[in-house]
């Protein structure tokens, strides 16, 4: 099984999310991206070219690359963890939305400007067939709240 965690736009592999599951999984594959949306999928499908049974992790910006990567690669994502996703943003637009059956997981803090829920829980249940979601009291960085998620279960160690 390949795991592998996707960073916000802002974000990078030393950030707080990617440190700790670092610090927790350390088999799992935390690399920087850069650049634009197009530009960044072409590293991530560089980096994923021979894995199967992949567990996606992104995060904001990362949440939006997990998404789009589970859509055109269906057959080798076994399930998808989604923290604030940005699905919300602009840049969905210009891809074909395909359905995902493969397990989904999002978190969304009640308290998130940036992806607020309102927003993005409709277009993760056009996308997500089997999406288990949950709103905490929190914000878009959820720094509250992902230290305490059940990573073992998420990550099927």
């Amino acid at each position: 099984m390949t795991r592998i965690f996707l960073h916000g736009l802002e974000s990078s592999s030393r950030g707080a999310k990617a440190s700790f599951l670092r610090d927790h999984f350390p088999d799992m594959i935390i690399p920087d991206f850069s650049g634009n949306l197009s530009e960044r999928m072409k590293s991530l499908n560089i980096i994923l070219k021979d894995c199967g049974e992949i567990v996606l992790v992104g995060s904001s910006f990362g949440g939006l690359m997990a998404t789009l990567y589970a859509m055109e690669n269906r057959d080798t994502v076994d399930r998808i963890v989604l923290l604030a996703p940005a699905l919300n943003f602009p840049d969905l637009s210009g891809y074909r939305i395909e359905e995902v059956s493969k397990p989904a997981w999002m978190l969304i803090g009640k308290h998130d400007t940036v992806t607020p829920a309102e927003m993005v829980l409709p277009v993760a249940r056009r996308i997500f067939k089997d999406l288990t979601y949950k709103e905490v009291n929190d914000d878009h960085l959820l720094a509250a709240t992902f230290r305490s998620l059940d990573w073992k279960y998420l990550l099927d160690v």
